[in-house]
């Protein structure tokens, strides 16, 4: 999660996304032939499906000339006749890296606990670090310095918003928190916050009023209202967030330079097609850079750094 990152090695990770992509995007031949991992293997064990994680995974390898190996549900026994513990070792002696997303996170725990080799969290229903570091880096494009900017999250306190508000603070921003009382985010993560906010001399408010969330803020993001998993409470967490939709009303409380962002696949009631495709809209390149923050990432934990 990105609270095990000093604030310097968040700001680092950063950096050296940024570096990647424009290594990529200005002398794409010269990046093409570099390859600072091949002969690596990266095992990316999916127990979700997903778009953005499969892809900017699965490219970002080839593009650093290692292999990703895609291993879903019906690809290996992970959990079902095979114990964590013994995936782990068994992975860990092919593979130099492991990526896993999972529904729970005393899963990539075990993982990391008797693996060999490093383990990254593609998601968990505790955190989302990787969204968090894409969600950071495009925000840095496109402001510069994010110190004194203010991010307000309207919708559901989940995993996006745990990590995401922990980067959000240690990177200079101030940030409001609108959820309905009952799906406010963890305590644990709450208490997490709140110590950095005092440590990082920014602030961290929490309501249940959007327009009081969204008011002067620079950045409002929102996410899913139903996450896999929870499909059957669908109908009562619509009725719950009713309100919480953010459309041009809502973002016409913003500050007139703000912009959104959502980490996909969105829906019409979290957001409206107004805002979703406006120009105050990032959530494309939002999307883009996942694929060069998770490249930053295999990358130093292999050891390397992307050099120009």
């Amino acid at each position: 999660c990105i609270s095990q990152l000093s604030n310097a090695e968040l700001e680092g990770l950063i950096d050296h996304s940024i570096a990647i992509k424009t290594a990529w995007k200005t002398k794409p031949d010269a990046a093409r032939a570099k390859r600072p991992i091949l002969g690596q293997t990266m095992s990316m064990i999916f127990q979700k499906r997903s778009t953005r994680t499969r892809v900017s995974t699965e490219t970002g390898m080839f593009l650093l000339g290692g292999h990703g190996l895609m291993l879903g549900p019906q690809d290996i026994q992970l959990g079902v006749n095979e114990s964590m513990r013994d995936t782990a070792i068994v992975l860990s002696r092919f593979n130099d890296i492991i990526l896993a997303r999972v529904f729970a996170h005393k899963d990539v725990e075990e993982l990391s606990t008797y693996s060999t080799v490093p383990v990254i969290n593609a998601l968990s229903d505790k955190y989302h670090p990787l969204q968090a570091l894409a969600d950071i880096m495009t925000l840095k494009e496109h402001f510069g310095d994010l110190k004194g900017k203010t991010l307000s999250w309207v919708g559901d306190g989940n995993n996006v918003l745990h990590d995401l508000m922990i980067a959000s603070i240690k990177s200079g921003m101030h940030v409001k928190v609108a959820t309905p009382p009952a799906y406010r985010p963890d305590a644990d993560i709450m208490a997490t916050a709140f110590a950095l906010a005092v440590a990082n001399g920014v602030s961290l408010t929490v309501t249940a009023d959007p327009r009081e969330a969204v008011s002067g803020s620079h950045v409002v993001v929102t996410d899913t209202w139903v996450s896999m998993g929870q499909e059957e409470e669908a109908k009562k967490r619509k009725l719950d967030f009713t309100g919480y939709q953010v459309n041009k009303d809502l973002f016409g409380l913003t500050a007139k330079d703000a912009v959104f962002l959502h980490c996909l696949p969105r829906k019409p009631e979290e957001v409206s097609d107004e805002i979703f495709y406006s120009n105050n809209s990032l959530v494309f390149p939002e999307a883009e850079n996942r694929q060069w923050t998770v490249m930053a990432v295999t990358l130093e934990l292999l050891g390397k750094k992307w050099t120009n």
